[in-house]
């Protein structure tokens, strides 16, 4: 389709434009100007539904116009526009612009429509055009990489380690209240909700497939890996602790949910490296790199006063910086850094200045010096953050740089770990993307399943690790099944999934042997799980139709699994385990809705879990069709009487 988008004159466009002071940029890159140049009032026949700059330039054009004319203008427009086109109730509509409006706004007025950055935030906000390629830079090393290889496991008795992720504990949970709403989370008592009592399908004390977390359901968790795991060294927690209510986020409240998780998790007497999620922030996914705003030092603050307990003084310095940090654990020789994936996911809108940073923060070059200190003492290195470097909404210039690291230490990194998704899944790193085969694969980053049970059955992981290496040697996933009739009314009960080794080692060849944990040695060709042998179930799973669903079955931990069996699919599943880099993920780009149209009495977060914003879905369905487009234009050039 192709169509007319009706502007105000170039006068009053460049007038209105050059409103941040101070501005000696180009308001807009040679796809527009020719449209702009001689005071021509329209830009004309742009193909909207065309995947191109041009698409994308003639929606983000009426936005920044709206950005323009100041915060709350643009905070009433898009709100207007959330309401009308049912993205989500209007408390949601209201709540969610009005904590995210003002960040895209100031990133929309400091954007040079038709630059690199403008056809980024295309890809956030509008879906509507792809990544552009990457911006070719080679990350500078202290040294040359050496000819070390990955050390072998030594045979020793296993350590084991607890993995769990996104908890999303909602401190407002009720039990009776409707699990059965509008929102995107269910189980609260909301104004517009029925009366205590008369709710359709009233909450369980211990949690719902439509909700986040209770707190007893979080506790329960700690209480299983104490019974379950009684001889875990410590554990990794890779985020998201605050619930799926974004419209109405406080730093007050966060900052108590942060703390409290924190405090449990001690009461419960674990060792936890911890990491900084998308939603611990408010608004959520806002965090400025450094030099751009201090908005988000209230967190790091938290965090810090958290963290202090596990990680040393020169680590909690780092996370009072930019919310990263290295430390030693005490008992072995092994360093965990832990990173602010933040930094590079495309719903942090604190991102897109003009031009965009190679390295937000300087977090790339702290994680090189840190590696490198690694490698000359021969420390065994874990990272960990909340966003895996190959997801769908990571940067794809971001994802490279650190690809590149990866590949750069691989013989030293034993380990990633990473959550967000809410499912059970993993990426392989290679050092050839063009041909990814066992023999080229370099490192996988295991992500975790979630707790709360918006996407499955709670979970939590167990990685038995060689105490020398540190590489892992097989991952057990627990689960409470809350299709057990007793899970709400005795409570939970964390049993073990499966295990991978005996799950997919029983499938490479030659064949894995299960491990003896009982036994002080193992044998001494017992083989970690490392990239090689990922890879190597990746083409179990091309070949193997049965072993493939049981795979998808697994992701949601036995919860409604989802559908994919054609080849398509089948093809684009696999892509995403072999792409520890974003750019080779296979994933299209596209915005999201967060959920049905309000008049569907359900709530399903679907793909969008932690990936997404009410702002950005609501702009990416402005450019919908033409009685929309028109309808923005008029609210766009309207008199500020006839919008507030």
């Amino acid at each position: 389709m192709r169509v007319r988008f009706l502007l105000a004159t170039a006068t009053v466009a460049v007038a209105a434009l050059h409103s941040d002071p101070g501005s000696q940029k180009p308001l807009f890159g040679p796809e527009v100007h020719s449209g702009l140049a001689g005071g021509l009032d329209v830009v004309d026949d742009v193909p909207l539904d065309a995947q191109s700059p041009a698409s994308c330039a003639a929606t983000l054009l009426q936005m920044k116009l709206a950005a323009a004319r100041g915060d709350d203008f643009f905070v009433a427009v898009t709100t207007r526009a959330c309401k009308r086109l049912k993205i989500a109730d209007d408390d949601v509509c209201e709540g969610s612009v009005a904590l995210e409006g003002p960040i895209i706004a100031h990133s929309l007025r400091g954007l040079t429509i038709g630059s690199k950055t403008s056809r980024l935030i295309c890809v956030a906000l509008f879906g509507r055009c792809s990544f552009p390629d990457v911006e070719e830079y080679n990350v500078p090393f202290p040294s040359p990489k050496p000819e070390k290889q990955r050390p072998s496991p030594s045979g020793q008795r296993p350590l084991r380690v607890i993995h769990y992720s996104d908890i999303h504990v909602d401190p407002w949970y009720t039990e009776g209240a409707d699990a059965d709403c509008t929102k995107f989370i269910c189980c609260r008592n909301y104004a517009d909700g029925p009366a205590p009592g008369d709710a359709f399908r009233p909450a369980g004390p211990n949690g719902e497939h439509t909700c986040d977390s209770p707190v007893g359901l979080e506790q329960s968790m700690y209480n299983a890996i104490k019974t379950l795991v009684p001889n875990a060294v410590f554990s990794i927690f890779t985020g998201d602790i605050i619930d799926h209510a974004v419209w109405n986020t406080t730093t007050i409240q966060n900052s108590l949910d942060v703390t409290n998780a924190y405090d449990r998790m001690d009461a419960a007497g674990m060792l936890v490296y911890g990491t900084a999620g998308n939603h611990e922030a408010s608004p959520a996914n806002s965090y400025p790199p450094l030099g751009v705003s201090s908005s988000t030092q209230w967190l790091y603050d938290i965090l810090s006063d958290s963290w202090t307990r596990w990680v040393s003084p020169r680590g909690i310095d780092t996370t009072r910086e930019f919310g990263a940090y290295s430390t030693k654990y005490p008992d072995g020789n092994l360093r965990v850094i832990s990173l602010s994936t933040n930094l590079y996911y495309v719903h942090n809108y604190w991102l897109y200045e003009d031009p965009m940073e190679e390295d937000p923060s300087g977090q790339l070059a702290w994680l090189v010096s840190e590696l490198d200190a690694a490698e000359k003492a021969g420390e065994r290195v874990y990272i960990m953050g909340h966003m895996a470097p190959g997801a769908r909404d990571a940067f794809h210039d971001a994802s490279n740089y650190f690809d590149q690291i990866v590949n750069r230490y691989e013989a030293t990194i034993a380990a990633l770990f990473f959550g967000h998704t809410h499912l059970d899944e993993f990426e392989i790193s290679y050092s050839n993307y063009s041909r990814r085969t066992s023999d080229n694969a370099v490192a996988v980053s295991y992500i975790g399943p979630s707790m709360t049970p918006t996407s499955g059955n709670p979970a939590f992981r167990v990685y038995d690790v060689d105490p020398v290496t540190f590489g892992v040697l097989d991952i057990t996933t627990y689960i409470a099944n809350m299709s057990d009739p007793a899970f709400q009314s005795e409570g939970p009960v964390w049993t073990k999934y499966y295990s991978a080794r005996e799950t997919y080692g029983a499938l490479v060849s030659p064949p894995l042997a299960p491990l003896e944990l009982d036994s002080n040695k193992l044998e001494e060709e017992t083989r970690e799980l490392d990239a090689a042998f990922w890879h190597e179930v990746t083409e179990i799973l091309e070949k193997n139709s049965t072993a493939f669903d049981e795979f998808i079955t697994r992701k949601r931990r036995g919860w409604q699994p989802d559908v994919c069996d054609d080849d398509e699919c089948k093809g684009a599943e696999i892509c995403k385990l072999r792409a520890g880099r974003a750019q080779d993920n296979c994933i299209p780009p596209g915005f999201i809705r967060l959920r049905p149209a309000r008049d569907v009495p359900t709530t399903n977060l679907g793909e969008w879990e932690c990936d997404g914003s009410v702002t950005a879905d609501t702009l990416g369905n402005l450019a919908g069709d033409a009685e929309t487009r028109a309808w923005l234009e008029m609210l766009v050039n309207a008199d500020d009487d006839l919008i507030y």
